[in-house]
């Protein structure tokens, strides 16, 4: 009977080592598989399907964000400055510009205000090819003049999302968050004191 039993067993224990000789064989496989070094990573990256190479070749520069257009095939943004908030539609043209229904030229009438407002066509070279109308409330004419180039900027990335780079760089996308501080008590102002009285 005894003889039996360790006749039985002695199977079993070889089968066991066995086992554990193949786990540790592919233990060992695994951590050579392992990428230990930059250079191997180039050896594996050369594995990708050439399909894939190929499509990726193809569009190089493919825009991530879609065109975004209204029914009228125009696009849409909200531009923001200091306390003024401005409505902007942009779709193709010769260039004109109407806010609150009028010329720039008559509402922005300093030129420097036109010149802010122009400064996402002269980036991206689109000077005259877009028409603008836009709606502005709040604020005064710099604050208005903010929010119409900001306005004008999301639209035009909306248009033309390869475009969005360019602007962004530029830092135009970007809503300018500095707005006037409120006034404290035993102040005059923000931060103006009363004039002093010795007596």
């Amino acid at each position: 009977m005894a003889d039996k039993k360790t006749s039985e067993t002695a199977p079993e224990a070889a089968v066991e080592e066995t086992k554990a000789e193949s786990t540790t064989e592919a233990a060992t496989e695994t951590t050579t598989e392992t990428v230990s070094d930059l250079a191997d990573l180039k050896d594996i990256a050369g594995d990708a399907p050439a399909a894939d190479a190929a499509e990726i070749a193809q569009n190089p520069a493919a825009p991530l964000r879609e065109q975004e257009l209204d029914q009228y095939g125009r696009a849409y943004a909200t531009g923001r400055r200091k306390d003024a908030v401005a409505r902007v539609w942009l779709k193709p043209g010769k260039g004109e510009i109407t806010i609150n229904g009028r010329s720039q030229d008559v509402y922005f009438a300093r030129p420097t205000l036109r010149l802010i407002i122009n400064q996402p066509f002269a980036i991206t070279d689109r000077v005259g090819q877009y028409d603008i109308v836009a709606t502005v409330r709040g604020g005064g004419l710099s604050g208005q003049a903010g929010a119409v180039k900001h306005g004008i900027s999301q639209a035009l990335t909306k248009y033309e999302p390869t475009l969005r780079a360019t602007v962004k760089a530029a830092g135009f996308l970007t809503r300018d968050s500095r707005v006037v501080e409120r006034k404290k008590y035993g102040r005059a102002k923000a931060r103006r004191s009363f004039q002093f009285s010795k007596r």
